[in-house]
């Protein structure tokens, strides 16, 4: 067995103690950008986050994790791209390079860029949690909307209803729906007509019923119907003769013209 003094000079234990060194003088990452006033520094950091991302992408694709490990991890990955762009707002600041007009997008592990809702964007296996499918459900597409020519184009006689009665068919229904009227409306008819006349059958057969209209007459009238003479009509008022009613009609049209002309006088 090597003894310790030769396991101290071993590589393994030289590179061991290199990285415990350098943990110990290891800077923590502000917690604003805004406070890092050198473009090197700023550089280093957004590198440090862009690493953090990609080692939590890497690690979110495993779906067997759970659905509270899946959103915690998806949430601090959204955590860091919002701190990557304070980063880079900084950067631009300071005078270096616009990362986020030239920079590459974020694409998930099919290649293809990563969706989300509002800024807050999902990965790998949050994609498939419940709540969150939906909203990688595309919509159908609007049905294309015709143009004012499009719609004229298809528009003839046969639109406005002039050729209907060319097709034969609507001809023989119109014919059925008469007949159909027709024998309706005389069976109406029949039935109103019986109606009427058993109504005449029941007045005429009604005999007990007193007659209101009946005109009393006299003896002398009774007389001359027993003896079956001709019946005469007594008026029980003076009616003018049609000589009297010309003459009457004469004297009216005189005096209005002496009226006229005499006043005019």
């Amino acid at each position: 067995m090597a003894r310790n003094a030769e396991k101290a000079m071993t590589t393994l234990a030289r590179w061991r103690a290199a990285q415990l060194g350098d943990d110990k003088h290891k800077k923590r990452r502000p917690y604003l950008a805004s406070e890092c006033k050198s473009l090197y520094a700023c550089e280093k950091w957004r590198m440090q986050i862009i690493r953090e991302i990609a080692k939590k992408v890497a690690q979110i694709q495993n779906a067997g994790l759970g659905e509270f490990r899946i959103r915690d991890l998806n949430d601090e990955i959204n955590k860091l791209l919002r701190e990557k762009r304070h980063w880079e707002d900084q950067i631009k600041e300071l005078g270096g390079p616009d990362y986020q007009r030239v920079g590459p997008r974020m694409l998930d592990h099919e290649g293809k860029e990563v969706p989300g809702n509002k800024g807050y964007k999902y990965f790998g296996a949050a994609k498939d949690l419940p709540g969150v499918r939906e909203l990688f459900e595309q919509e159908p597409p609007p049905p294309p909307r015709k143009t004012r020519a499009e719609l004229m184009k298809d528009i003839d006689a046969d639109y406005y209803g002039y050729m209907d009665d060319d097709d034969g068919i609507l001809i023989p229904l119109e014919k059925e729906a008469e007949k159909k009227s027709i024998s309706k409306k005389l069976a109406e008819w029949k039935t109103n007509k019986e109606s009427r006349c058993q109504k005449d059958s029941d007045e005429e057969n009604d005999d007990d019923e007193e007659n209101i209209y009946a005109v009393e007459k006299s003896d002398d009238e009774e007389a001359m119907e027993v003896d079956g003479s001709q019946q005469r009509f007594v008026a029980h008022v003076p009616v003018p003769t049609q000589q009297e009613v010309e003459q009457a009609l004469l004297r009216r049209k005189k005096q209005e013209l002496l009226e006229k002309y005499g006043a005019q006088e």
